[in-house]
């Protein structure tokens, strides 16, 4: 690369600027930019593409184009790394005839691959969009049928669609990060599932499902929902719109509240999702009630008491509950000391 960009200097001064340019993006001290960590996170990149250098240093010089140098020319991945070195021989092997065939070449190379590039860039940023836009419509519209003023009827459409944009943001994001399996038969689905099914987005999915074909409206369920999107929000705004004086004038202190008390949000998700099966339990005892509904939950809150993003909110109100109750029970239901030890048994099995 560098005898090809001496070649170009010496017929032009054109070439030397990209060059200088990209040795300075390559010389940026990205792990100090608290941009950069915010600008990785929200590259929808495949898992095993995401470990190797020469996509990183990609990404890193599309950041230093995008924050730092916007002249500067980002060239698109390769393919294969044999097309390079095939171009790289092709020039050293080339003759003085053939110089003007390979500066049409490299011009047609310089003014078609961009837009390629252009392309991918803004379909990834059309999904990372999208998928603000669904969390984004899920926080208006949960926080809409959360509230106790509304018409049933309005309620229960808003209630609906809020569950509904959930199932759709968290499929989406499941499909973003884990794919799909390799073959649809069960050796290759049993590891995929084995995968995700301790994720926070499979879990999210499960929840939504489960209250969006519910026949009963428990209108508590939109609270994980909302705190869900408004999480999400907060952290998409923080990291792409720090720079808008809108965000700056209206935005970033509660954006910044919700970074910050991270913990608090999901400990009042622990608690609406633990307090929803409470009244599960209670709708047994009504007309509407549903035991495989109730049954299927609280396999949804035993996953949720034992996977790692949500083990320690959850296990932390239990514990609480169980220090509330317990001394109540002892003294007066005592009875009630083996199906709770039988179904503690279950829960921790």
């Amino acid at each position: 690369m560098g005898e090809a960009d001496a070649s170009t200097g010496g017929g032009g001064g054109g070439g030397d600027p990209q060059r200088l340019k990209r040795i300075a993006a390559g010389a940026y001290d990205y792990e100090n930019d608290a941009r950069w960590a915010g600008y990785w996170s929200n590259v929808l990149v495949p898992p095993h593409l995401a470990s190797r250098p020469d996509v990183v240093d990609h990404f890193k010089r599309k950041f230093y184009q995008r924050y730092i140098d916007p002249d500067l020319v980002v060239e698109p991945m390769s393919s294969t790394g044999s097309t390079q070195s095939n171009r790289s021989a092709a020039r050293s092997s080339s003759t003085p005839s053939s110089e003007n065939i390979r500066a049409r070449d490299s011009g047609s190379a310089a003014t078609q691959p961009p837009s390629t590039e252009r392309t991918g860039s803004s379909l990834r940023f059309d999904g990372r969009t999208i998928h603000f836009s669904i969390n984004a419509w899920v926080l208006v519209v949960a926080g809409l049928g959360i509230l106790p003023i509304l018409p049933k009827d309005i309620a229960s459409k808003a209630y609906r669609l809020s569950l509904l944009g959930t199932i759709c943001s968290s499929a989406y994001s499941l499909y973003c990060t884990y794919g799909k399996p390799r073959a649809w038969n069960m050796p290759a689905i049993q590891p995929w599932l084995q995968s995700i099914i301790v994720a926070k987005d499979f879990v999210h999915l499960m929840f939504s499902l489960m209250m969006f074909t519910s026949n009963v409206h428990f209108r508590i369920a939109l609270l994980p929902v909302l705190c869900w999107a408004v999480d999400h929000v907060a952290r998409f705004l923080r990291r792409n719109f720090a720079r808008s004086s809108f965000y700056r004038r209206y935005l970033e202190e509660p954006c910044l509240w919700v970074e910050t008390n991270n913990t608090t949000v999901s400990l009042l998700c622990s608690n609406a999702e633990i307090a929803l099966g409470f009244l599960m339990i209670v709708s047994l005892f009504s007309w509407k009630r549903n035991i495989i509904q109730t049954f299927m939950y609280f396999h949804l809150l035993k996953l949720m008491y034992h996977a790692p993003v949500t083990s320690g909110y959850h296990q932390s109100v239990w514990a609480r509950i169980g220090r509330a109750v317990n001394p109540h029970i002892d003294r007066y239901a005592p009875f009630l000391n083996t199906p709770i030890s039988a179904a503690q048994r279950w829960w921790l099995r």
